[in-house]
């Protein structure tokens, strides 16, 4: 008998169907310049690292919050769980069952992503035109929800030293990641992703796979069908 998780990936795919690339913005179009994005899978839920120096400042202004670094990571999650210092299961219930809050964590470093996370089960390398790695920085600047002058929320201090989260624009739910925030952010810079096949990490890594280079460490690569495990909330 089919698994339960399964069933919800069959269905998934069923209803969404898998997606190709946006032909404007990729494959980049030799010899165009390209961008270098990085995916960092950290077991549970995955990240977007890009270089500071990188970002068009009229696009992304508010990366400026964070000085003196090379690299950021930007990542998604539900709000409650993601910042709670210790977690509690009643948290994670409401957030995987009840459309909560959610914030934009950016943090930034300057070691290479894949020395600054060692950690990390696995760090992927894409190589995205010039236009849509605006696109992807587009995307992530309309992510900051704002108060009523039009300015960012910070909300309290990040998981990394100099971090910060930002309270975020739409809601997490069990269907609504940090993984699917992160396969949006990738379908914005015109990738092949499929955002509602996207729910866990290794759904995100197992489609992109074969669009970059393993730069981190990598356990074996299951298929995600048959691997299938539900997102911790802070994802």
């Amino acid at each position: 008998m089919p698994s339960v998780g399964l069933i919800l990936i069959a269905a998934v795919l069923i209803a969404s169907g898998c997606r190709g690339p946006i032909a404007s913005l990729y494959p980049p179009a030799a010899p165009e310049r390209t961008k270098t994005v990085w995916v960092v899978d950290h077991g549970w839920h995955t990240g977007l690292v890009v270089r500071r120096a990188d970002i068009p400042e009229a696009i992304w202004p508010e990366h400026r919050d964070v000085p003196g670094s090379t690299f950021l990571e930007v990542a998604w999650g539900n709000r409650d769980f993601y910042i709670a210092e210790h977690p509690t299961l009643a948290m994670a219930l409401k957030a995987a069952f009840v459309p909560t809050e959610s914030v934009l964590h950016v943090a930034g470093f300057s070691q290479p992503p894949a020395e600054y996370f060692p950690a990390a089960d696995e760090i992927l390398v894409l190589d995205v035109s010039l236009r849509g790695f605006e696109e992807l920085v587009r995307f992530v600047h309309e992510e900051y929800a704002r108060d009523a002058e039009g300015r960012v929320i910070k909300l309290a201090p990040g998981q990394y030293p100099g971090s910060t989260f930002y309270l975020a624009r739409g809601t997490y739910h069990l269907l609504n990641t940090c993984n699917t925030w992160v396969a949006r952010a990738l379908r914005a810079a015109g990738l092949p992703t499929t955002p509602a096949y996207a729910i866990t990490a290794g759904n995100v890594m197992f489609q992109l796979r074969p669009l970059g280079r393993v730069v981190g460490p990598a356990a074996g690569a299951p298929d995600p069908i048959s691997n299938f495990e539900f997102p911790r909330p802070g994802d």
